[in-house]
């Protein structure tokens, strides 16, 4: 096989090469100050020891071959007009970025304070990775950054989600090789089949070979060379290959590189855009291979760093209080010659400073990288015309999810380039397949006569990869766009570190004052643990409530509508919202619906409330308080006070239902928090609480230690009890039934204790005649599979308001 290595570029000249050059000095010698210097930045004297940092933290292998493609990125840039972002996946590279930013001045003009002079110089230098500073990778505080790649994996996913329409914008992703041996990123090479030229941005993966991760050879680095270049064609890209270590011919090989894939990129566009061809591109991507901590010394303590895995963080340790050391520091800094790339105050000379494109042009500064350069709202339809018609509580039934996606359908048709959906593989299968009536499935492959709603214009977002919806929709939402990641309940948590990443970003960019809202990050939960009998133990799991609760309460959202149009109501909040990650848990199965859409939006603004229709305590103090939160505790939570309202009419009974689960912390914890005289006056001080929750149970003990009652809050949620059952063998093993609440509230009322021996027999029969009958039917009972609210349904509150309609 020959393998493609462009050798000389017609467009870079040798004063083009000396100025590339030399603003590669420049971001080298910065990247390198950033590591060990706090003061003496230009080296106007001899390094002293308290010239060093005490604790040298950071990553320097990577560091200089993202600076070396920035330097060139600069020039194709300001040669084209392009308007490109940079995406790193190496994201311990920070110092990279950061010097970039500096050097371009994007870095000063949001942090003052770091001025493009010699005092801005020794504070650049001196915050990396320093306490109160920034930390030593690409983070939120970078300009130009969309991506903080502490984590590996993710680079590439992100780069697509920016892309997607994006049609003028070139992502240019480098792709280090440790990330590329991480299971996210072997995924997302296959985001080049969902890309529409004709409608989308371009991607131009860079995959950096430097060979080393810590302390271990990298996979991609030592396999054969035809063998990398077969994997990457196999990926669908015709990959160009630049490698070496001698500065001159690397410049120049990378420029022809770069040119010619840039110049395949505008051919694909303008024959899809201009002429209209429907075929699927094949789309180039550079393969640099370069030393790991190219330009750093060579050998240190006769050991050899420059090529090895020594470089890979800081290469030698002890320059503070090892006077060779900060010898052979001082030597690598001045091998960068800063006397001839900043001038006397120590801003960069105008051939460095003039390399990089101006305006939102630069990278660091492109409008992209900052939510988009401003937030464009959602064109919403009233979310009230899709609302299910409800004349008594309990008495419809519908999926509410499928009415969920006739909303979503009319979002997409509203917003055709600023909202997409994501779902691996699942959009029919979690009821929402009404969005296909508005806009085919993404697909730029072959498409039979057996498939449906495949299209490369598509806009449905749909792989098995939770990772890729992930990482796509990270990139969207980043660069100012809006979506929804739908996805079964048990399978988020592969995702989870996603998440946190993601989190983290928010509750970081919320202090950045230069960082413009981004649109929430939306999760629709269905196939949930409760209805996931068919599938059995390994798709029952509710924890990613529990996992997301952990983060910082000014980023994170819990809600679980009980019916279909409090889902539309919390539907409609969460698409408008801005900065949170909000996480909806919702079942797709035919369920009892018991809200007007006007309850709805009443019971969804107070995220929490008193059911008066399905009480009895009105005017009293109640003698037992039911708590729910969750469409199928619900159920079950209605239907045991259906049964003890029957069994012992003259008990007061009182019904909280919770939409939003953060009403139940406390109000110094969540914004959403209840004051302790609300939640007070929802649960009382003293009487007993049977709360039937969705999750796992004692994520409502952390929520509500802090209250006066909570000796007296009894919870029942899953407990890891699943197998393939049916839907109501699913709550009795885990007691969240009506049966074993109904027996949980008799044993916590002492004055029924000798009244109530005969009902809890007869509970107890009914349990052992139901496990009877799903071992010889295969199905629930039929009083249950068919049961229904028959209890009065008027509020009977509501006879002695003392708030008069208003008109």
């Amino acid at each position: 096989m020959t393998i493609n290595r462009p050798e000389t570029s017609p467009s870079l000249d040798d004063e083009d090469l000396e100025r590339i050059h030399a603003w590669w000095r420049a971001a080298n010698y910065l990247s390198v100050g950033q590591i060990y210097l706090m003061d003496n930045p230009l080296l106007r004297e001899p390094l002293r020891p308290e010239h060093i940092k005490p604790r040298l933290l950071g990553h320097w292998g990577t560091t200089p071959g993202l600076n070396f493609i920035y330097a060139h990125l600069n020039r194709v840039i300001t040669a084209r007009d392009l308007n490109m972002m940079y995406v790193m996946g190496p994201g311990h590279g920070g110092p990279g970025p950061v010097a970039a930013a500096w050097l371009e001045g994007t870095y000063s003009e949001v942090y003052p304070d770091i001025s493009r002079d010699e005092d801005g110089m020794r504070r650049l230098f001196t915050q990396f990775s320093f306490p109160g500073g920034i930390p030593s990778h690409v983070a939120p505080e970078t300009p130009g950054s969309i991506h903080e790649g502490g984590e590996l994996g993710y680079s590439l996913a992100h780069a697509y989600g920016a892309a997607f329409d994006n049609p003028d914008l070139v992502v240019a992703v480098i792709i280090g090789d440790g990330e590329a041996e991480t299971g996210p990123l072997a995924a997302s090479w296959h985001s080049n089949k969902f890309v529409d030229p004709s409608r989308d941005g371009a991607v131009l993966p860079i995959l950096h070979l430097n060979g080393y991760k810590i302390a271990s050879p990298t996979v991609l680095s030592r396999i054969d060379p035809d063998e990398l270049e077969s994997l990457l064609r196999g990926y669908g890209h015709t990959p160009y290959f630049v490698e070496g270590d001698d500065p001159e011919q690397m410049h120049r090989q990378f420029a022809a590189a770069l040119d010619r894939a840039l110049d395949e990129i505008a051919a694909i566009r303008a024959r899809a855009r201009r002429d209209g061809a429907a075929e699927r591109p094949r789309w180039p991507m550079l393969v640099l291979r370069s030393p790991k901590g190219w330009t750093g010394p060579t050998e240190v303590d006769g050991h050899r760093v420059e090529g090895s895995w020594r470089s890979h963080q800081v290469p030698f340790g002890n320059a503070r209080d090892d006077a060779s050391h900060r010898t052979v520091l001082e030597q690598w800094l001045r091998s960068y010659r800063p006397e001839e790339l900043f001038d006397g105050d120590g801003a960069p000379y105008p051939q460095i400073a003039d390399l990089h494109p101006s305006g939102d042009r630069r990278m660091s500064a492109n409008p992209h990288t900052n939510g988009g350069g401003g937030l464009r709202p959602l064109r919403m339809p009233d979310f009230r015309r899709y609302a299910v018609e409800v004349t008594e509580p309990g008495a419809t039934v519908a999926e509410s999810t499928r009415i969920l996606g006739h909303l979503l359908r009319d979002v997409m048709a509203e917003n055709m380039t600023s909202f997409r959906v994501f779902a691996p593989d699942e959009n029919n299968s979690n009821r929402l397949d009404a969005v296909l009536e508005a806009t085919d499935r993404a697909w730029a492959l072959p498409i039979t006569d057996l498939d449906e709603h495949l299209a490369p214009d598509g806009r449905v977002m749909e792989v098995l990869s939770e990772h890729l919806c992930q990482g796509w929709l990270e990139g969207y939402l980043l660069t100012g766009r809006h979506g929804v990641f739908s996805c079964y309940e048990a399978f988020v948590h592969i995702i989870d570190s996603m998440f946190n990443q993601h989190a983290k970003w928010l509750k970081t960019t919320n202090a950045i004052a230069w960082r413009y809202p981004i649109p929430s990050l939306n999760y629709l939960l269905t196939s949930h643990v409760w209805r996931q009998d068919h599938n059995g133990f390994s798709h029952q799991d509710p924890g990613f409530i529990d996992h997301v609760v952990n983060k910082k309460a000014d980023v994170v959202r819990v809600y679980l509508p009980p019916d279909a149009n409090t889902l539309l109501s919390v539907a409609d909040h969460c698409l408008r919202s801005r900065q949170y990650v909000n996480v909806i848990v919702a079942g797709k199965q035919p369920q009892l619906q018991y809200l007007s859409v006007d309850a709805a939006i009443a019971h969804c603004t107070k995220g929490i409330g008193i059911w008066g229709w399905a009480g009895t305590d009105c005017g009293r103090e109640p003698d037992i308080v039911f708590g729910c939160a969750g469409d199928v505790p619900t159920l079950e939570t209605l239907a045991a006070v259906d049964i003890l309202r029957r069994l012992f009419p003259e008990l007061a009974i009182r019904v909280v239902n919770v939409v939003d689960l953060m009403r139940l912390q406390h109000a110094d914890d969540h914004p959403h928090g209840l004051s302790d005289a609300d939640f007070d006056a929802l649960f009382t001080r003293t009487t007993p609480v049977v709360f039937a929750y969705h999750g796992y149970p004692w994520l409502i003990h952390r929520l509500t230690y802090k209250r006066t009652n909570h000796a007296n809050l009894h919870v029942r949620g899953y407990i890891e009890e699943g197998t393939t059952t049916t839907p109501f063998d699913m709550c009795v093993l885990n007691r969240i039934d009506r049966f074993h609440l109904a027996i949980a509230a008799l044993d916590l009322l002492p004055h029924l204790r000798d009244a109530a021996a005969h009902a809890r027999e007869q509970l107890k029969n009914t349990l052992i005649a139901h496990r009877q009958y799903i071992r010889r039917h295969g199905e629930d009972m039929s009083e249950i599979r068919h049961w229904r609210w028959n209890a009065p349904t008027d509020d009977p509150c509501e006879a002695v308001s003392p708030v008069q309609d208003i008109p």
